[in-house]
C-alpha cells in the first residue's frame, strides 16, 4: 500500500482495537453497539450527503465533497472492523475482480451455483 494510503491502514487498526476493546467514551464504541443496523445507518446517511456534495460547485464544492468521502470511508471502515473484515481481506477481493468486466462480474453474481 503506498505511503499517502498509510492513514487508511492505521485508522482500520484504531477500528480494529476499537471493535475488541469497546472504550467509553468513544463515537465507534458508540455505533458499533448498534450493530449492523446503526452502521448501516450512518453509512447510507454519508453515501447521501457525498452524493449530494458531489454535485457542489468550484473549490469549496470540492473541499466538501472530500470532507464527505472521508466520513463515508469512515463509517464503512468502521462496519469492516464490526464484521472481523481486514483492510487487505477488502484488497484481495478487488484484486480477484481486477481485470474483469463489471457487467461480467455482476452477471455471474446471479448464476446459480451448482456442484459438479
Amino acid at each position: 500500500m503506498s505511503d499517502s494510503l498509510l492513514p487508511l491502514r492505521r485508522l482500520m487498526q484504531t477500528l480494529t482495537e476499537r471493535a475488541q476493546t469497546r472504550p467509553e467514551g468513544s463515537y465507534t464504541t458508540k455505533l458499533m453497539a448498534g450493530g449492523t443496523g446503526k452502521i448501516g445507518e450512518k453509512i447510507l446517511e454519508e453515501a447521501r450527503e457525498l452524493i449530494e456534495a458531489a454535485d457542489e460547485p468550484g473549490e469549496a464544492g470540492r473541499e466538501h465533497f472530500l470532507y464527505e468521502a472521508g466520513d463515508l470511508i469512515y463509517h464503512t471502515l468502521v462496519m469492516l472492523a464490526y464484521r472481523g473484515v481486514d483492510l487487505d481481506e477488502v484488497a484481495a477481493e478487488l484484486g480477484r475482480r481486477e481485470g474483469t468486466s463489471g457487467l461480467v462480474e455482476k452477471a455471474n453474481r446471479s448464476q446459480p451455483k451448482t456442484d459438479e
